[in-house]
């Protein structure tokens, strides 16, 4: 999965370092690779996760539907080759605000809420992504509150 996730985070430099800009779509395969972790960590992959998986990256980085929807196939394709998280939170550091990195862990969250309940290795797996994104723990209850309110 990250050599893939890799290509579609940098797609002129392959498995090269250099430093491009990412962009939008970029910015969502980082932070859906994340949720993707987080739909499996449970081993209880639910659709109500896939799809607000989906419904996040359409709403908080602006991709389509569709394009969402490729993310997120490609990314469970690769899931189990996953070996690390900082791959994804430092393109998120690197690149988003910190306001915009909360909506990033709000858009966890509610992945995590999406089937009606928060298993204790979800709340960890979420508890260490908000330290690997420089979240401090009320900014990481903040979200968690913001995203336990309905739309």
């Amino acid at each position: 999965m990250i050599d893939r996730l890799r290509q579609l985070l940098f797609p002129d430099t392959g498995t090269a370092g250099g430093s491009p800009d990412p962009d939008s779509h970029q910015l969502a395969v980082a932070a859906t690779a994340l949720m993707v972790q987080l739909s499996r960590v449970d081993s209880d992959e639910d659709e109500r996760e896939l799809n607000t998986i989906v419904d996040c990256a359409v709403r908080v980085h602006e991709v389509t539907h569709d394009e969402a929807r490729a993310i997120l196939d490609d990314a469970l394709n690769h899931a189990d080759d996953s070996t690390s998280l900082y791959e994804f939170t430092g393109v998120l550091n690197e690149q988003l605000s910190h306001q915009s990195k909360q909506a990033v862990l709000e858009s966890i969250w509610r992945v995590a809420l999406a089937d009606g309940r928060i298993d204790k290795y979800e709340e960890q797996l979420i508890r260490r992504l908000a330290d690997l994104l420089h979240l401090h723990h009320r900014e990481y209850m903040q979200a968690r509150h913001r995203a336990e309110q309905p739309r």
